[in-house]
């Protein structure tokens, strides 16, 4: 009898402290919204935790004569939150034939002057920045805000040679079981 009460009483007890518990969870609250910091903007707003750390650095995609795509950021600014899906949309067409380096301006190095080959050279002080680069490590896009992607679309379209917008067909996604289709045929 005496073990039926301490069982009854161990029961009470340990589903009061899940009340407790579960009184006491405080919600995420992630606000694309608000100024406030929520994790990497790129993998909470963009679902793209790919692009942060960069693959490579300024430095070696200019030696290397790689087309540059640098973005400026901050993770609690409402602008940049709302500018990283653009950002990933960016990788998602260039990613592959250029480097997409996204730089948290809150890690750049606080100094006098800085080395063309340094992002800190080319950040003008406003968060969202965004700078394209050619081959030959030439500045063709730098502009600050929310630049709109077919902006950085043309920009790119020049750089790679390739037809303008109005003369080509639209980028499409390909479909994520196009190459098993295609094996299929």
């Amino acid at each position: 009898m005496k073990s039926i009460k301490l069982v009854f009483l161990l029961k009470k007890c340990l589903f009061l402290l899940a009340c407790i518990l579960l009184i006491n969870i405080q919600p995420a609250l992630a606000g694309i919204n608000d100024d406030v910091y929520d994790g990497n903007i790129f993998v909470v707003y963009a679902g793209n935790g790919s692009l942060v750390p960069p693959r490579q650095t300024l430095a070696k995609s200019l030696e290397e004569h790689k087309p540059v795509f640098l973005a400026f950021y901050i993770d609690d600014s409402r602008d940049c939150k709302e500018y990283a899906i653009s950002i990933s949309t960016v990788q998602e067409f260039y990613g592959r034939a250029a480097e997409i380096i996204p730089i948290d301006v809150d890690t750049i190095p606080v100094k006098s002057s800085y080395e063309p080959t340094e992002p800190g050279y080319y950040y003008s002080g406003a968060v969202p920045q965004v700078v394209v680069f050619n081959q030959s490590g030439e500045v063709v896009l730098n502009k600050t805000g929310q630049v709109p992607y077919a902006e950085i679309d043309d920009k790119f379209r020049e750089v790679f040679d390739l037809l303008p917008r109005s003369e080509s067909l639209p980028l499409q996604r390909r479909s994520f079981n196009e190459f098993s289709s295609e094996l299929a045929n």
